[in-house]
């Protein structure tokens, strides 16, 4: 599997870490973005406030309760977008999932406010 393959997936268990060193996982949906890959949330998750804290990420393919469906595992860095970041992750997530991603992102938007999620960037390590 490459980290190609992990973009093309419907889910990733996005893995941050937390002060002391514990790791806490997450699926989420993530779309490929040139080199990196990309996730829309709530900026008030704790992976969010993890990831203020320490931008080391790992992501692999899982299923959408995070169950790991293969074991390739991907170190990275995340990074939190500013809002105009943020709304180019929406068009990408709403480009790969259709028109779920579109009811999800804006139904958000409707209910919470546009400041109410959050784009994350993640490189891969190398």
């Amino acid at each position: 599997m490459t980290w190609n393959d992990l973009a093309q997936a419907k889910y990733a268990l996005l893995t941050t870490y937390k002060k002391d060193g514990t790791a806490a996982s997450t699926p989420v949906w993530i779309a490929p973005d040139g080199e990196r890959l990309v996730v829309w949330t709530n900026p008030k998750t704790w992976k969010v406030k993890r990831i203020r804290r320490n931008p080391s990420v790992t992501v692999q393919i899982c299923d959408n309760r995070g169950r790991p469906l293969a074991d390739e595992v991907f170190a990275g860095t995340a990074r939190i977008l500013d809002s105009e970041g943020t709304e180019h992750v929406r068009a990408v997530v709403c480009a790969k999932y259709g028109l779920l991603g579109r009811l999800a992102i804006r139904g958000h938007r409707l209910i919470r406010g546009a400041d109410a999620s959050v784009g994350l960037a993640i490189t891969r390590s190398v």
